[in-house]
Parts: C-alpha cells; sequence; structure tokens
C-alpha cells in the first residue's frame, strides 16, 4: 500500500461490503489460545498488522501458530519463562498480555512501537501491581518489564471503563489466588469474558462486575465474526450519501453496536438480516435511503459504547444539517494520536465547520465540503474516517492513509475504490 491515497468525490456506495474480520476478537482468540491446554483452530482471523503482531508475541512466548490463509492452527500449552515480546501498535495485545504474564512465572520485556510507546499503560499496571506483580515502567509506559507469579485477587473498580483494562484484570486473576473481581460504570465489549467462559475458566458477571477464580484453560475452535467497527465506515458512507448498501457478516454483539442504536435513533434506516445468533453473534446490515438525518448528541454516559467510532460519525456529521455534538470524551486524547484534536482537523482540512472543546468535537453540519490534504496523523481510524468524508464530499488527499493496514488493510480497495 503506497503512503497517500486520493479519495475521489465521484465514490459510488456498493450494493455489498464483506467485513473485515474483527481485531478484537482476533487478537484474544490469538492469545487465549496460545496459552490454552490443546490445539485450537480459528477460522475467519483478521491478518491485520494488530493481529500479527499478537501472532509475533505468542510465537515468542513458545506457542505454534500455523497460518494458512485466515485460518490458524495454535498449538498452546506452557508458556517460555523469558521473552521479550514488540507489540507493534496493538495496545489490546500489549495491554492483555502484561495482564496474562503478570500472573505466569518468568521475566518479560513488553514493547512496542514509538506511537504506543506514548500510549498510558499505568492504568493496566495499577490494578495488577496491587496483585502482587512487580512491574517496572517508564513513568507508565512501554517499554514494561515484568516478573510474573504470586497474584492475589482484588475487588476493582474502573476509574473508567476500559475493555482493555478489564481484560488485562481478569487475565491476570487467572492465575491469582482467590476471587478477581472487575466493576465498570458502563459495561464495555465482552469478548473476553466470553472466550474464558468458552474455554472453561469459571467466571460469573453480575450486572456490571465480572469475576475469575484461578483456572486453566483448554484449546477451543473460534470463528471470527466481522469487525463491528469497521463496518461503520460503509454504513456511515451510504447514509451521507443517502444510498443503500448491505456489509456483509457484520459481529452484532450487545456491548459493540452502540453506534448503530444511535444511528437508528438520528433516523438511520438500518437493519439487521440473516442473524446468526451465539455469544459473538453475526448478521448481514442492511441500510436503506435514510433521507435526512438529525444531529446527534454523545455525551460521557455513550462515549465507551461508541469510542472507536466517534470520528467516522464526526465525519457523517458534515453532513447532517444541525449542530452534532460529542462531550466526556477526554479519553479519545490517549488513542493513537489525540482524536480529538487529529478528528476536528482532518476534517477542518476538508473545509467542515468543526472546533474541538476540551473533552470533545462539535460539528455544524449540512455544509459543503472542499478538496483537502489531510494528515491522517499515523491513525488508522482518522484515515478511514476523512477517506468517508472525501468520498461523500468532494475528494481529498490523504497523506500517510497507509496506517490503515493496522486495522483494515484493504479499506481503500474496498470502500473507496
Amino acid at each position: 500500500m503506497t503512503s497517500a491515497r486520493t479519495v475521489s468525490s465521484i465514490i459510488d456506495v456498493k450494493r455489498n461490503y464483506a467485513c473485515p474480520p474483527d481485531k478484537s476478537i482476533s487478537v484474544r482468540a490469538v492469545i487465549l489460545c496460545g496459552c490454552a491446554d490443546g490445539i485450537s483452530v480459528v477460522e475467519n482471523l483478521s491478518l491485520c498488522d494488530d493481529v500479527m503482531s499478537a501472532v509475533d508475541c505468542m510465537r515468542r512466548l513458545g506457542a505454534k501458530i500455523e497460518l494458512d490463509g485466515n485460518t490458524a492452527v495454535i498449538h498452546g500449552g506452557k508458556l517460555k519463562k523469558c521473552a521479550k515480546l514488540d507489540c507493534g501498535n496493538s495496545a489490546t495485545a500489549a495491554r492483555l498480555l502484561i495482564g496474562l504474564l503478570s500472573g505466569m512465572d518468568g521475566q518479560f520485556v513488553i514493547d512496542g512501537d514509538d506511537s504506543l510507546r506514548s500510549r498510558p499503560m499505568a492504568r493496566v499496571t495499577l490494578p495488577l501491581e496491587k496483585m502482587g506483580a512487580r512491574i517496572v515502567s517508564q513513568n507508565g509506559r512501554l517499554p514494561i518489564t515484568l516478573t510474573g507469579g504470586n497474584l492475589r485477587g482484588i475487588d476493582y473498580c474502573l476509574p473508567v471503563s476500559s475493555a482493555q483494562v478489564k481484560s488485562a484484570v481478569l487475565l491476570g486473576g487467572l492465575n491469582a489466588d482467590g476471587k478477581t473481581s472487575v466493576t465498570e460504570n458502563v459495561k464495555t465489549r465482552d469478548h473476553t469474558e466470553n472466550m474464558l467462559i468458552h474455554m472453561g475458566a469459571e467466571v460469573n458477571i453480575n450486572g456490571n462486575t465480572v469475576s475469575v477464580y484461578k483456572s486453566g484453560l483448554k484449546a477451543v475452535d473460534i470463528t471470527v465474526s466481522g469487525d463491528t467497527s469497521a463496518a461503520a465506515y460503509p454504513i456511515c458512507l451510504a447514509l451521507a450519501k443517502n444510498k443503500r448498501c448491505v456489509i456483509k457478516n457484520v459481529g452484532i454483539n450487545d456491548t459493540r453496536i452502540g453506534y448503530i442504536r444511535l444511528l437508528k435513533d438520528i433516523g438511520a434506516n438500518i437493519n439487521f438480516i440473516n442473524t446468526v445468533g451465539g455469544k459473538e453473534p453475526y448478521s448481514d446490515i442492511q441500510v436503506g435511503e435514510s433521507g435526512k438525518l438529525r444531529p446527534f448528541v454523545i455525551d460521557g454516559d455513550t462515549v465507551p459504547r461508541v469510542i472507536d467510532e466517534i470520528p467516522v460519525l464526526c465525519a457523517l456529521g458534515c453532513f447532517i444539517d444541525g449542530v452534532s455534538v460529542v462531550s466526556g470524551a477526554s479519553e479519545l486524547r490517549i488513542k493513537e494520536s489525540d482524536r480529538i484534536t487529529s478528528t476536528v482537523r482532518a476534517l477542518k482540512s476538508l473545509g467542515a465547520d468543526i472546533d474541538e472543546t476540551h473533552d470533545g468535537i462539535i460539528v455544524r453540519g449540512g455544509k459543503p465540503l472542499a478538496f483537502g490534504n489531510v494528515d491522517a496523523m499515523g491513525d488508522h481510524r482518522i484515515a478511514m474516517s476523512a477517506a468517508v468524508a472525501a468520498a461523500a464530499g468532494s475528494g481529498a488527499y490523504i497523506m500517510g492513509a497507509d496506517c490503515v493496514s493496522v486495522s483494515y488493510p484493504t479499506f481503500f480497495e474496498e470502500v473507496t475504490a
């Protein structure tokens, strides 16, 4: 993929899109199957950069992982007691591995690229240190050196709802004495606890509290559903252009479809068809002509349910008459980029009437966009959101577009070609 892309304003909405495999589930499947007892087969595995970083880390820890296209055969079991791991750009891999390895005998170094080194890890290391983990960080950031083993369970209330922090503490609890409980104010994506239950761990769920006891994991076969967050880009493009489309095989886990609920609330014609149930249900998503949408409001209670989709929702907001508001979203400032600033800069480069606040974004929509040059700031979600605005508007030249390989390597070919 080239480092820059020109997105044309004459892009049409396709009749059908194939949703790429879910990145969040894929990373978790690689890590948990890699330490489970036995052989797991993972179908429809995402091959994006973040998942390949997780594959590399688990191989370095001693798991045998054979890839044949999107199928992975993972021989798990006892991991090595010493390893240096490079998580690339994947915060999910880094935080989950910190949790998992904190409970295992050995000494480990966990590192990543410059972007990942800038992201906070203290929110993960603090509860794990309370459990007894010995962790040395660089002012709460990577690289981290940890000496695992001898953990004890705790009851932990998350200061900020975060699926990655919740998952890290639960994975530490797999090898801790007693019960480990995590409580969050707003329920976040539950892929980790679903997978732990599937693999035989002793897990209890009571409202927004998840508890785990010391447990071994058994190998299971997993089929990864389509990435719910990735589906947001063709959905928002279709809505911005008031066109129809179907996105195939989208995961509709209840903790992941907050943005779809929001879109339906503001008048979007969206339906689930051909639904297959289960702990990780999936469906084809049908987008119909919707006419005029109403402006949206996203506040602190809503943010955890739409955190990854806020940039593309703001791109859509440029095409909605009225003022759309995001608040209570300071968590966006510590993603791959400062996503409040980078979203505003990207859309302003295209002529949008948009401003940032200390914890959010104000979009005054319904005004024509212009062709512009956009710097993706090394952030895949900014590159893809700008591309949606450009395709629905007057086009754009997107610099650093290759960063989409982190989550959606074929985005430009499939969505904006």
